[in-house]
């Protein structure tokens, strides 16, 4: 009995003395594949349709002095520096009235813009921190403006059409373009 228990002893301390934790280990790549990304956005609205604008010119003041809008805020996301461009639609206001011909008036000659608010991190361009007229050409509002995810800014308004129109609804489009440098 004695040299089984010293065999199961010996047996046991060598099993002992062999053993090794288990372990094992498996790798895996993750790859993040970024592309180029840019939206611009009306906050009041949360999508690129801002909501309308209605100037109302209601004595003889508003035609000579204008009429200004409140503040119109935009959000821009970008992952790269970017620009910010603006345009109307058209070279004249369409017309909705009773007078026939239709009125021609020119978007350049009555509609002005300034930015009022810039969260950009960038600059305002081409003179728009004053007034300035709204034409059918392409031109940069903000520039070397800073990646982010809510880079804001906003902007007004300002129409002084003068007595040489007849009354009605005239109506253009503003549109706002974002450029990553």
């Amino acid at each position: 009995m004695r040299k089984i228990a010293a065999s199961l002893l010996l047996l046991l301390s060598t099993t002992i003395a062999f053993a090794q934790n288990a372990s094992s280990t498996a790798t895996q790549t993750i790859n993040l594949n970024l592309a180029n990304a840019i939206s611009i956005e009306f906050v009041a609205t949360n999508n690129n349709t801002g909501a309308q604008i209605n100037l109302a010119f209601n004595t003889v003041n508003d035609y000579a002095n204008g009429v200004e809008s409140a503040d119109v805020t935009l959000r821009v996301r970008s992952n790269k520096k970017f620009e910010v461009r603006t345009k109307s639609s058209t070279e004249y206001f369409s017309y909705s009235g009773t007078t026939s011909p239709a009125p021609q008036m020119k978007v350049k000659n009555v509609l002005k813009m300034k930015v009022t608010n810039n969260g950009t991190g960038g600059n305002i361009d081409n003179g728009y921190g004053s007034y300035k007229s709204i034409d059918t050409d392409c031109e940069d509002i903000l520039d070397n403006c800073s990646n982010g995810g809510n880079q804001t800014f906003s902007v007004k308004y300002q129409a002084t059409p003068g007595f040489s129109f007849p009354a009605g609804t005239y109506t253009t489009d503003i549109i706002y373009t974002v450029v990553q440098e």
